[in-house]
């Protein structure tokens, strides 16, 4: 790869102002296989001011001009897929059919997602003699994590473009190549000078460095709630937008009248892929006390055979978690559900057999869990399920709810209308019934600690506009 020791701003590819560096370590194996130049205050400072230049020209934009842009994006990403594909595979672990089929997929349905919204959107509407315009935020700053990096990359970039913003993106610093990637497919797209500005680093410094900035106007955020919480008070001070996706806890109810297996089944699949690095996984799964013991022969029963291997291999469901500190995490929180008196179904700490290098975690299901134990309340962003046994649906709903997150619930019944009924009840941005498939047009984000704000199609683009009211604007 080119540039990684460079930073994309003002159009073109440039030297840091420090000479820090980051060592890029692939998780299935421990080594690290690249260096990417680390930022300081400095090079935000550059970033920010080519995209305050370049605001005023992108918000006169035409929604043709822009339009014909996000099609040249689409292109230029398309060129550059499988490669894309294949260094996050590397960089964060991920298996490399999930790599190609969902990780990099996620770019290019979430782009065309936006540019089907913004051929339709209307920034400007009539009122009576009142005219309400939308108009572009400004200057965004974007953080987006390591876990799905093109999902949200693109899920701030696309809105930002439809609306006429500018931008200053930070991705993570443990899986960074991918965006290095995706800013040379902007350049060859021919985004205007200053529109689009990459600036690597960490959080601390760089994110730090965005979030409080005065010249920046919104921070749009996804990650852990501890570090959006820290986001919200660096940006305070200058009261700009602060649009956040964090972290869940997410129920799944099973009611008595679904079909157990497979709910079960694919209540477990769902948790273990992408290694349980999904921050909406269903990880607390809900099951009728009378049918416990069943759901958890079950659960043993899909998650034993599911193959932990390097990301390279054939057939592998769960790779690596994408660092040390991860891996310590997940092990300090499956050793604490031990302690605390949950049944080990299957897994358990340590790596899987004849794993012996590489942040591999076993495939782990803990049953008759309860609500107050560290693995119930905490998200362990690992391939770690919790089941828990209810008596009724009054109970099973107040207890899924009885969390500080709110980014996602699921519920499956054999009753449509009796699944849209819990549904309804759920304190969550969205809601599963019976395992739909993925809808990019559906509203995206949390209640609670989960965050603020949506993402995908017309949720997300409206987050990056303002509204104004010209009254007086037609004669009376």
């Amino acid at each position: 790869m080119a540039h990684e020791l460079e930073f994309y701003i003002d159009g073109q590819w440039v030297k840091p102002s420090g000479n820090r560096t980051l060592g890029v370590v692939d998780p299935s194996n421990e080594e690290v296989f690249a260096t990417i130049a680390l930022g300081e205050q400095a090079d935000v400072d550059k970033a920010v001011a080519a995209a305050r230049a370049a605001f005023p020209a992108f918000a006169r934009t035409s929604k043709a001009e822009r339009l014909a842009l996000m099609r040249r994006l689409a292109e230029a990403y398309k060129k550059r897929y499988d490669a894309i594909a294949d260094i996050l595979s590397r960089e964060m672990g991920a298996p490399k059919e999930l790599a190609h089929r969902a990780q990099a997929a996620m770019g290019t349905a979430h782009l065309a997602k936006m540019i089907e919204t913004l051929e339709t959107f209307e920034f400007e509407e009539l009122r009576g003699t009142t005219l309400i315009a939308k108009e572009p935020i400004g200057v965004v700053g974007m953080i987006t994590p390591w876990n799905w990096p093109l999902n949200q990359i693109m899920c701030k970039v696309a809105p930002a473009l439809a609306a006429g913003c500018t931008m200053v993106l930070k991705p993570s610093e443990i899986a960074p190549l991918n965006a290095i990637l995706f800013a040379e497919a902007m350049d060859e797209a021919g985004v205007p000078k200053g529109v689009f500005n990459l600036v690597q680093g960490d959080g601390p410094t760089v994110g730090e460095a965005i979030a409080r900035h005065p010249d920046v106007d919104m921070v749009s955020f996804t990650g852990s709630t501890r570090a959006g919480i820290l986001v919200a008070k660096a940006a305070a001070d200058t009261v700009k937008r602060v649009h956040q996706e964090l972290g869940g806890k997410s129920a799944n109810i099973i009611l008595d009248d679904a079909d157990l297996k497979k709910s079960v089944k694919l209540g477990v699949e769902s948790v273990m892929r992408n290694s349980g690095q999904s921050c909406n996984a269903p990880t607390r799964m809900f099951v009728p006390e009378t049918l416990h013991e069943e759901a958890l022969a079950i659960a043993k029963q899909v998650a034993e055979p599911l193959k932990v291997g390097a990301p390279s291999a054939e057939g592998v469901f769960l790779g690596p978690v994408v660092s040390e500190a991860q891996y310590d995490k997940v092990q300090r929180l499956i050793e604490a559900g031990i302690k605390e008196g949950a049944t080990l179904v299957t897994g358990g700490p340590g790596r899987p057999e004849g794993l012996n290098r590489g942040y591999y975690v076993r495939p782990t299901v803990f049953g008759g869990v309860t609500d107050k134990m560290t693995i119930a309340r905490e998200e362990i962003f690992g391939p770690v399920l919790s089941i828990l046994p209810y008596k009724s649906e009054d109970e099973v709903v107040e207890r899924a709810n009885d969390t500080p997150y709110g980014l996602a619930a699921y519920v499956q019944s054999g009753s449509q209308e009796r699944a849209r009924k819990v549904a309804a009840q759920m304190r969550a941005g969205n809601v599963y019934i019976n395992y739909p498939a993925w809808d990019a047009g559906a509203p995206f984000g949390g209640y609670k600690q989960s965050g603020n704000g949506r993402e995908y199609a017309d949720f997300g683009l409206e987050e990056f506009l303002e509204i104004k009211g010209t009254v007086g604007y037609a004669a009376a």
